[in-house]
């Protein structure tokens, strides 16, 4: 079965930027739509962006659009998201997951970000 691996999380400080990867193996998800969520200590699940099958579809919440962009490789198997202009509240831990097919709900295991000064 398929196997997301997040990586790219860290410690940056507000303004910086950070680059966060997620790669499948086990199966492949090129023909499936992918998201990235995040959730917060306290708070829900929240998806932040998303990419359909070929990527050429996105979407973006409001709290990461302009800031954040989602992008894919599909030779590589994997999914990517840009994010810049961090700021505090975008501290999460960062996961990406299958959105559609007989995969979706799959995730991986999640990567840290921290936003602080």
């Amino acid at each position: 079965h398929v196997q997301l691996v997040e990586s790219g999380g860290g410690l940056v400080q507000p303004g910086g930027s950070l680059r966060l990867s997620c790669t499948a193996s086990g199966d492949s998800i090129v023909r499936n739509c992918m998201a990235w969520f995040r959730q917060a200590p306290g708070k829900g699940r929240e998806v932040v962006a998303s990419a359909s099958a070929g990527g050429s579809s996105t979407w973006y919440s409001d709290s990461v659009q302009g800031r954040f962009t989602i992008s894919r490789d599909t030779g590589k198997n994997s999914l990517y998201r840009q994010m810049n202009s961090l700021k505090v509240e975008d501290t999460a831990v960062y996961y990406c997951s299958v959105e559609t097919g007989l995969i979706r709900g799959r995730r991986g295991q999640g990567t840290q970000v921290t936003v602080s000064s």
